[in-house]
């Protein structure tokens, strides 16, 4: 589990959305640095950075809903497509996995050899998938 006190990008002087979001293998690590330099692509109109103080807000939200009781999601008749990487340090890719299972009209893609970033890495296949699942 990612510690919400010492996160490694800050010891390292990375992006934390190359911790984060992508692993820590060859193949991870090169995906990373390649959706960074697709990010500066865009000049106008950038999101501002994240505060520190807003990145540990989000960073504990999310840990303290991951400690909710489950929500009875039986009663949503919406398709639902849901996509990991395999290797998600924010969001378990098991907790994917179950999303997926309790939804009834649901379809999971879990694309190999990524973390929460799986779209970004993989967002070629991701765009196909999405366009597919959307023209249903």
């Amino acid at each position: 589990m990612l510690s919400l006190r010492s996160p490694a990008h800050l010891l390292t002087l990375q992006d934390p959305k190359q911790f984060l979001f992508f692993t820590r293998t060859r193949n991870g690590r090169r995906a990373g640095k390649e959706f960074l330099a697709r990010l500066k692509e865009r000049t106008d109109n950038r999101d501002e950075a994240i505060s520190l103080k807003s990145y540990f807000a989000q960073l504990t939200a999310i840990h303290r809903w991951g400690l909710e009781q489950p929500s009875d999601l039986s009663v949503i008749r919406q398709p639902v497509l849901v996509a990991n990487g395999e290797s998600d340090r924010m969001v378990p890719t098991k907790n994917s996995a179950d999303l997926a299972r309790r939804l009834p009209d649901s379809e999971l893609v879990i694309y190999p050899d990524a973390g929460h970033g799986g779209i970004f890495q993989f967002y070629g296949q991701f765009i196909g998938k999405a366009l597919e699942f959307l023209q249903r």
